[in-house]
């Protein structure tokens, strides 16, 4: 247009006259330009390809593999699905712990002639449906030397019955590949596509990773070569040690080193600091509950990092690090490696464990981490054949009160840990019997991701407040009742808090009165009359374990965890309890409770019809 503007006023009498087609083309060209612009501004701006900070394979060939972004001022997830291999077309969603069935779904298919993008549902037998409202926005579609690339956007929200309402926490992804091509959605056969699931956050908090200071060192504390038992559970121990004259240092980065092919087998590790008590601990490298383990490795109870099967790199917030070296500090450390065999495989070897970033520039806080939730014993139990069975376990504010400085302390990370039959974990805090905010909560934990995660925002916990931890546990698969502990077919209710500044309170956790438990056996002998051994020699698992399991030994167990006083464990590092009274403590009152969130609708879109978007 300026070149023509131009031409205009030097040569006012000899302008070049434009034929009508010309004329409209471009008009038609600059109006369909303005379109193109129209829409992607109503639709949301679709992100360049380096505006993708997250990334994660969906198969295992890597065919798939998923990029995205959050925008928390849109509340919408952008993705970016790049197809190595495009077939006959593919499958994207998510569902509730990873079905195919009561899913919500993107879906490009090809007929054979034409392709096909839209937004879908699955019903309870499998079946695709077209959903009545497209949420899933195509925002582009293009072809590269490396493959297709999709990018559509998706609120967190739709208010659509038929779409999965995405949320902090866990999100379990499916996708399937589609192998010939289909005369329509319907005609998809979602049993006989090839189809998978991988588990990640979506909902990443935006926050900045800190840039490693230029000082930094690192150092891995490995298990040597072992060989892993041949038996479904093992913790496995070894003691290492810090070089001589080791001054202090800050933690402030650690990061899994998992041997190549064990990464289904290392379930989690701890490294634990010694008690400085003592001036030296012997070398051992064996099962932690053998015979032959050294009764002195039982202080080492310091936790400096704590990893579980699916976390990725740690890192400490610029203004605190984990301190260890230096006087009072023990040189001695345990590595605890808990291998998860359930095939009983022999001859596998291990060298995992976990590297340490660490730094002699100290930072303001030393940081620490603290265990909340249920302590590991078999008195909390889940019955079998159950969908939804919650456990409590309480840091309660009488040992809050006496362990925490006047000023408190910050939480910034959070590990949510269960075991097998574990499906929501939450911890709230709470305030003069008032739920005053939650910590940390995953709607659809798995205990096969389980990340240490960084809360959006800084948590304050001061003396006096309550932190409350809920496990949900599902065991309709299980004929007999699931009791807490060690094993992976016993269970835990666990949340690792990393805050600062650190403090002597490492473990704030609870249990019922096992008084109470005996009771409950008596009831319940009276009431079927029938005899559930109670000798002194029969374990408490083995007396679960005849428990006829009925409407009533459920429903009154249930009752009893939601009145029943509790064993409360404030502890110290060196496994101490804080001194007061902490037996047949009565549980907290909770006079108020925090509001479910109601999910937040987008405006009103635009109608569209229940149609899929022809591609090119």
């Amino acid at each position: 247009l300026a070149s023509m503007q131009s031409s205009s006023r030097a040569c006012p009498c000899s302008c070049p006259s434009f034929k009508l087609r010309e004329v409209a083309s471009m008009y038609f060209t600059l109006v369909a330009v303005f379109l193109v612009i129209l829409v992607v501004a109503l639709q949301g701006s679709a992100p360049r390809g380096n505006d993708f900070p997250y990334k994660v394979p969906l198969d295992p060939q890597g065919l798939l593999e998923l990029s995205w972004n959050v925008s928390y001022p849109e509340r919408a997830v952008h993705f970016q699905l790049l197809v190595r291999e495009l077939r006959a077309g593919i499958l994207f969603g998510m569902s509730d712990r990873g079905e195919f069935e009561n899913a919500d779904l993107a879906v490009l298919w090809s007929d054979g002639h034409s392709s096909y993008f839209g937004d879908a549902w699955s019903d309870a037998q499998g079946q695709l449906h077209m959903d009545s409202q497209q949420d899933y926005q195509l925002l582009g579609a293009r072809k590269a030397p490396e493959g297709l690339y999709l990018l559509f956007r998706r609120a967190f929200s739709t208010c659509d019955p038929k779409d999965y309402l995405i949320e902090d926490g866990t999100v379990h992804l499916i996708y399937g590949i589609l192998e010939k091509p289909v005369h329509s959605l319907q005609a998809i056969n979602i049993s006989a596509i090839h189809r998978g699931l991988q588990r990640v956050q979506l909902l990443k908090p935006n926050i900045s990773i800190p840039e490693l200071p230029s000082d930094v060192e690192t150092m891995e504390i490995t298990a040597p070569d072992v060989v892993i038992p041949s038996q479904e559970t093992t913790y496995w121990c070894y003691m290492a040690e810090l070089p001589e004259g080791f001054f202090k240092h800050h933690i402030i980065k650690y990061e899994a080193v998992i041997t190549a092919g064990n990464e289904a087998l290392v379930h989690h590790m701890e490294v634990f600091q010694c008690a400085a008590e003592f001036d030296s601990f012997p070398h051992y490298n064996g099962p932690c509950d053998s015979k032959m383990k050294p009764e002195r490795l039982n202080s080492c109870r310091h936790v400096l990092a704590a990893w579980a099967m699916g976390a990725q790199a740690f890192y400490y917030p610029e203004e605190a690090g984990l301190a260890f070296g230096g006087p009072g500090s023990s040189r001695y450390l345990r590595l605890e490696v808990h291998y998860h065999n359930p095939l009983v495989l022999q001859g596998r070897r291990d060298s995992s464990g976990i590297r340490l970033y660490y730094t002699a520039s100290l930072r303001p806080y030393d940081a620490g981490i603290m265990e909340l939730g249920l302590v590991y014993t078999p008195v909390m139990a889940i019955p079998p054949g159950e969908d939804s069975f919650l456990l409590t376990g309480y840091c309660t504010d009488k040992c809050t009160q006496l362990a925490l400085p006047a000023a408190g302390i910050r939480i910034f990370a959070s590990q949510l840990h269960t075991h097998l039959a574990g499906r929501k974990v939450v911890t709230v805090l709470a305030r003069a019997g008032r739920e005053q905010q939650v910590v940390n909560a995953d709607g659809h934990y798995s205990p096969h991701f389980q990340e240490i995660r960084m809360l959006k925002e800084v948590v304050a916990v001061f003396p006096g407040d309550e932190l409350i931890t809920t496990c949900t546990y599902n065991t309709e698969d299980r004929s007999r009742a699931t009791v807490g502990g060690f094993g992976i077919m016993e269970e835990m209710c666990v949340n690792y808090l990393h805050y600062y500044p650190l403090t002597q309170l490492e473990l704030c956790k609870s249990a019922m009165d096992p008084g109470y438990l005996h009771r409950y056996f008596n009831l319940i002998n009276r009431f079927n009359d029938e005899e559930v051994c109670m000798c002194p020699r029969v374990s408490i698992p083995h007396q679960f374990y005849s428990v006829p399991w009925n409407s009533f030994s459920r429903d009154v167990l249930k009752s009893l965890y939601g009145f029943a006083p509790i064993s409360v464990h404030c502890n110290k590092s060196s496994a101490v309890r804080f001194p007061g009274e902490w037996e047949k403590q009565p549980l907290p009152t909770l006079t108020q409770r925090l509001r479910e969130p109601t999910p937040r609708c987008p405006p009103a879109p635009r109608p569209q019809p229940a149609a899929p978007i022809p591609l090119d």
